[in-house]
């Protein structure tokens, strides 16, 4: 699973990081992505459903929020 640390980054910069890392991934991988911007509880599972891609698990951690977002193919 590929990972991406964007904590400390405001939106849109957080989506607009997970779709360029998400680009060169075959369909079906997996990402995990850490954001502490409260905007990508929203902004994240628009982004997979507008994309075709599948948010796999989300949660928090204090004030981290954990995605498990799945390529769509």
């Amino acid at each position: 699973m590929d990972h991406l640390d964007a904590t400390g980054l405001l939106c849109p910069l957080p989506v607009l990081k997970l779709r360029k890392r998400m680009q060169p991934m075959a369909a079906g991988g997996l990402i995990e992505v850490l954001a502490d911007d409260p905007a990508a509880r929203i902004d994240v599972p628009h982004f997979c459903n507008e994309a075709g891609h599948a948010l796999v698990e989300s949660g928090e951690d204090g004030d981290v929020l954990r995605f498990v977002v799945r390529k769509g193919g």
